[in-house]
């Protein structure tokens, strides 16, 4: 092991010193929050998930060798929002995205997926989802909130942003109305809940994914209360009974080969995070991301 020491890498996500905004892979903060419905917080989660991602810069995955920091790819650093404003952040969101070719944001509340997917489907058309969650997010509102972060995948299905028959959820388990359930599944959404992972390994949960997303281009979204709060307590709105991390690296690291043209990992709320944590889960999910296309060490 040599050069800098990790605790003083750069503080951007995995120490990148490029910031092209041109670059293949682009990774850029969403510090936006008041989409959220319970603890608010996670306008401070890309700064976080950066600032602890120096763990994960003194080697490769050893479960596929492959090296994400030894690609081109960079951080550009937050996006503009509009304070206070959702309509006005949201534009401001899509524009941004629109502006990158291969984009991982880091969030920020779950609205903030609505338009980057917006953005995506302006260059792909619809594309399918692999969404890991505690809530299906296919709310028609949010507490009056038509754009909160529970109904982000209600309007990207209402607006034909991606191919609900090419959409799988995984890890749910909070509390939903019967009526919200049968619409999701009846748009052709298929849900694995967390004990359906708990029951049958995540190799099921991989051949769920690979039959559900197919070959076409693919959106991963991931909201870090996927996790169960001994495993992620820093988010605002906590689900007991949820995934592991073992688990989610097992899923994750086995989806080489889908044709994902962008990611997002969301909800991570520091002021309520243990010993960076959950940061940490996040940003070692967003490093698995890159590794699954990552040139071998």
């Amino acid at each position: 092991m040599a050069g800098v020491p990790t605790f003083s890498t750069r503080p951007s996500f995995l120490g990148t010193a490029n910031e092209a905004r041109d670059a293949a892979i682009v990774c850029a903060g969403v510090p936006f929050d008041i989409g959220t419905s319970h603890r608010a917080g996670t306008r401070f989660g890309p700064l976080a998930i950066r600032a602890i991602s120096r763990m994960l810069v003194d080697g490769v995955n050893p479960l596929n060798w492959r090296n994400p920091a030894a690609q081109p790819f960079a951080d550009i650093g937050d996006f503009e929002i509009a304070l206070g404003d959702m309509l006005a952040s949201l534009e401001l969101i899509e524009t941004q995205a629109a502006q990158c070719k291969h984009l991982i944001a880091l969030g920020g509340d779950h609205s903030i997926t609505l338009p980057l997917l917006r953005a995506l489907a302006k260059r792909h058309g619809p594309v399918g989802l692999v969404h890991f969650d505690a809530h299906v997010d296919t709310w028609p509102d949010t507490f009056g909130q038509k754009y909160g972060h529970g109904s982000v995948f209600f309007n990207a299905i209402e607006e034909g942003l991606i191919d609900a028959s090419r959409m799988i959820q995984i890890g749910i388990r909070s509390p939903v109305g019967r009526d919200v359930w049968d619409w999701t599944v009846g748009k052709g959404v298929q849900i694995v809940t967390a004990q359906d992972v708990h029951a049958h390994g995540p190799e099921a949960a991989v051949a769920a994914i690979r039959a559900k997303a197919g070959r076409g281009k693919t959106y991963l979204s991931f909201d870090i209360d996927a996790l169960d709060p001994s495993q992620a307590p820093g988010t605002g709105t906590p689900e007991v009974g949820g995934l592991w991390t073992w688990q989610v690296k097992a899923i994750l690291d086995r989806l080489s080969g889908l044709d994902f043209a962008g990611m997002d990992v969301v909800e991570v709320a520091p002021s309520y995070d243990v010993a960076e944590i959950t940061a940490l889960a996040a940003a070692t999910i967003a490093w698995q991301y890159l590794s699954l296309t990552a040139p071998q060490a």
